[in-house]
């Protein structure tokens, strides 16, 4: 297959980082569908070139739908990227269990359901890339979005999992894994009522967040590297994307006393 016209599938792809690789790739000359809970079941093309359909990563038949419906249109699907997620902050003492697993509903179960739908076509294809978007927060926990990071660690560990036994099937699994970007979940992430005693914690932390997320790394970073990591035949495991500053603090977490690295990590982000 020439490169530029793999039928890929993103997740998400309404706004941030999803549509940011859809709206790339698309030019590129990749057949490129991107999901959103709000779009038309039929699909609608996008000014940009992609086709939007609808999907919802929290409903098993609403994955199969789509699914079904890029796989009948276009014979195969060489690239399922899950991308769609949400975030929620608050101190884990005061999360609800409805609203942890909500947060997992998305993030983790999210995953593992376009997974489970798109490895049989894959499968019989003995080809496919799946790109599991995690965060530097699935590598280094983030005080007061623990439920959060908790899902993107949750999503490493699958990840790792299903690298070994698709292997031999031809299928290539990848986590990229970005720091802080400016994209909507800073202004949509659901922010949990703390008890007092957090407060003064919880709201420096909130606002270290928020400044790092406006001040981030570009989305225009994306689209290249998912192109180059789907034109690798033999792409790594793990791709982080992010300030020089986040991934090499992400790196240097297996190297030095956890103590020492939590204390740096306070210091940082103030809480």
């Amino acid at each position: 297959m020439l490169p530029g016209s793999k039928v890929i599938l993103i997740t998400g792809a309404s706004s941030g980082i999803g549509q940011a690789c859809a709206e790339y790739l698309a030019r590129r000359g990749y057949c490129v569908y991107g999901t959103s809970r709000h779009a038309n079941p039929e699909g609608s093309r996008e000014p940009s070139g992609f086709t939007l359909i609808q999907m919802d990563v929290t409903d098993d038949a609403s994955v199969a739908r789509g699914v079904d419906l890029v796989v009948s249109r276009e014979g195969r699907l060489d690239v399922a990227v899950n991308n769609a997620g949400i975030v929620m902050a608050g101190p884990i003492e005061d999360f609800t269990l409805d609203k942890a697993r909500s947060q997992f509903e998305t993030n983790f179960f999210g995953v593992l359901r376009v997974c489970q739908a798109v490895l049989p076509v894959m499968r019989q294809q003995r080809s496919g890339h799946i790109i599991n978007i995690s965060s530097l927060a699935g590598r280094v926990a983030a005080p007061y979005q623990g439920l959060y990071s908790a899902s993107k660690f949750a999503v490493e560990g699958l990840s790792e999992a299903l690298h070994g036994e698709v292997r031999h099937f031809g299928i290539k699994v990848v986590l990229l894994e970005p720091g802080d970007t400016p994209t909507r979940n800073t202004a949509s992430r659901l922010k949990i009522p703390s008890t007092p005693a957090y407060a003064p914690y919880y709201d420096n932390a909130l606002k270290a967040y928020e400044y790092g997320e406006r001040h981030g790394c570009s989305l225009d970073k994306f689209g290249p590297l998912l192109e180059r990591i789907i034109e690798n035949s033999h792409p790594r495991l793990r791709y982080m994307c992010g300030l020089m500053f986040q991934t090499a603090g992400a790196t240097l977490k297996n190297f030095v006393p956890y103590a020492l690295f939590e204390w740096a990590l306070s210091k940082f982000y103030k809480f």
